[in-house]
């Protein structure tokens, strides 16, 4: 019999150039890998374990700002090469494929039989499924389809010691034990490495349409008041202010109505007549209905919830109830002002959440003011947690605020999944 030899961490190192990419918070890691298959990753993380070295887990880097810096870092584990559908069945709703498929890769295996998982991805050509569930995103159809972790019927994930654990399976009525894959959903890497994803789909709508009006300060009152006695409830509803490439078809210094209807060609068509003299009636001029493309002008909208202005921006998402969203937005919009700085805003009508981006007017100008406007700004919206923002503008500032009360059970899981702190030290709240 002959004896396969131990895999080696140089086996299936990236080069230095590419090591270089992989840097958090002023980090960076001695070796970068990208494993072939799942057997490959789970050698190589027991063998980190064992040899005491922190490990950081990468897909897309779409949404790596969420989350604190490293307190260790020695080896990036890259999952680009962890792409494949594994399973689909279109007449069960169900589809499985790897953690490093990305969001538009699945989206497009999905059109092809008229259904959808509603991620609602930035940048989904880069974004990857594990790096999505991984930091918790949430998108704005999520108030119609819910969120992203009600579609993952199973999971399988390597944890530290390079343990394979499953959960869940193919099966969308899965009621026995417990959901523990649900744990790796928003824990930002440090439970374990999500390999396997078992998603359970929806029929795509026949029809999709946007439609973006202008809203005047004196109009912004009366207009949101019709829109939420609508019959026909919008998939999403955001009110968007600066982000320009958000919606190239409608130019505002303002701030602009983004609605987006999904469903039958009826009921969009009966949807949009109804906005449109809703609107009209509250003396909003025109409202303009993107009809070409909706999918691409709702991927912009998307894409601006991470778009960062190197060296001149940091971005924070603030949830509450839809009823306080706008006051929180003016509350922030006043502190911007006290800054000196301009803020953009992407506020979820529908949810409640408020998406605020600082800008400052000079590049390299922030770092100076970020962990005081941080400090503010968590005064006034606390829960307030850090989205997007170029490194050198963050520095060191803590990306959660205030731990939750649920911290110390939090930490009784991280021991339990991870005793050695292998897997992410410190990126996650509490410093887990």
């Amino acid at each position: 019999m002959i004896e396969t030899p131990p895999l080696r961490f140089e086996d299936l190192a990236l080069d230095r150039q590419r090591v270089d990419e992989f840097g958090l918070g002023g980090r960076a890691p001695a070796l970068a890998v990208a494993p072939h298959d799942t057997a490959a990753l789970a050698a190589l993380q027991q063998r980190a374990n064992d040899a005491g070295l922190a490990v950081v887990v990468f897909g897309g880097s779409t949404l790596q700002s969420i989350g604190n810096a490293p307190t260790r870092y020695d080896i990036a584990i890259s999952l680009a090469r962890l792409t494949r559908v594994l399973e689909y069945e279109p007449r069960d709703l169900t589809i499985a494929v790897e953690a490093g498929i990305t969001v538009a890769a699945l989206s497009a295996r999905l059109v092809e039989h008229g259904q959808f998982v509603p991620l609602d991805a930035p940048r989904a050509a880069t974004a990857t499924v594990g790096g999505i569930l991984a930091a918790g995103w949430r998108g704005p159809r999520r108030t119609t389809y819910g969120s992203a972790r009600d579609f993952v019927i199973g999971t399988e994930a390597i944890l530290a010691d390079g343990t394979h654990a499953h959960a869940g399976g193919m099966v969308v009525k899965n009621v026995t034990g417990y959901d523990v894959g649900k744990l790796y959903l928003g824990s930002l890497g440090t439970l374990g490495t999500l390999v396997r994803v078992n998603f359970k789909c929806l029929p795509l709508a026949p029809v999709r349409r946007i439609a973006i009006a202008r809203l005047a300060d004196e109009h912004r009152e009366r207009a949101l008041a019709h829109l939420a006695s609508l019959a026909i409830e919008p998939t999403c509803a955001l009110l968007v202010r600066g982000f320009d490439a958000a919606t190239p078809e409608v130019k505002s210094d303002g701030p602009r109505l983004v609605v987006l209807f999904e469903g039958s060609d009826t009921v969009v068509e009966r949807a949009t007549r109804d906005l449109r003299s809703a609107l009209g009636a509250a003396g909003v001029a025109s409202t303009t209905i993107v009809d070409r493309n909706p999918e691409h002008a709702f991927a912009r909208v998307l894409d601006a919830y991470t778009e960062t202005l190197t060296g001149r921006s940091i971005t924070f998402r603030c949830t509450g109830l839809p009823s306080t969203a706008l006051e929180r937005s003016a509350r922030a919009d006043r502190l911007a002002r006290d800054f000196v700085l301009r803020l953009d805003a992407i506020i979820d009508l529908r949810s409640g959440d408020c998406t605020l981006r600082f800008v400052a007017p000079k590049k390299n100008s922030f770092s100076q003011i970020a962990a005081s406007l941080t400090d503010d700004l968590r005064a006034l919206l606390e829960p307030c947690t850090i989205l997007a923002g170029d490194p050198a503008a963050r520095g060191g500032i803590d990306a959660w605020g205030t731990a939750p009360p649920s911290l110390a059970t939090m930490r009784s899981l991280k021991t339990r999944f991870d005793r050695r702190a292998t897997l992410a030290p410190g990126r996650f709240v509490g410093g887990i």
